[in-house]
């Protein structure tokens, strides 16, 4: 006779912590530095943002920006952040890719290993983010401390 067992979770067995913060820009200082043809351009910005939620804190980022159109951009950024994910205090760095297509930037979010500090040293993970046109967006990352 054989009998089977069946187990039922509400998250898989290896799943990682997951957290949602909400940011808000509190200063974009954005900057041409070569126009390409059709009217399409690369730029540069120096970023800070504040943070709330699971991820709590400040950031500065840099970000480099293709503007295919007025309407349209491909982004990659390191940014900095400071403060706390969740209970835990130090600072990570992470790099992200997004696009931005008129209406709203969405893209990834991946913590740069070896850059948590403190109570975040050894800090990994992966997520995404999403802001509507204007100040404000959200975060979500899943992540391991080592």
């Amino acid at each position: 006779m054989s009998h089977t067992l069946v187990l039922e979770m509400e998250e898989p067995f290896n799943a990682m912590p997951h957290v949602s913060a909400q940011f808000a820009v509190n200063d974009w200082q954005e900057q041409p530095y070569q126009q390409v043809d059709h009217g399409a351009k690369l730029t540069r910005a120096s970023v800070t943002r504040t943070y709330t939620g699971d991820i709590a804190g400040d950031s500065t980022a840099e970000s480099l920006m293709f503007y295919a159109s007025d309407s349209e951009a491909t982004i990659v950024a390191l940014e900095r952040v400071v403060g706390a994910l969740g209970n835990r205090r130090g600072s990570f760095v992470v790099e992200s890719r997004s696009t931005f297509d008129g209406t709203e930037a969405r893209g990834s979010w991946s913590v740069v290993d070896g850059s948590g500090t403190d109570q975040l040293a050894g800090l990994s993970g992966n997520g995404e983010f999403s802001a509507k046109r204007g100040p404000n967006g959200t975060v979500d990352l899943d992540y391991t401390l080592k």
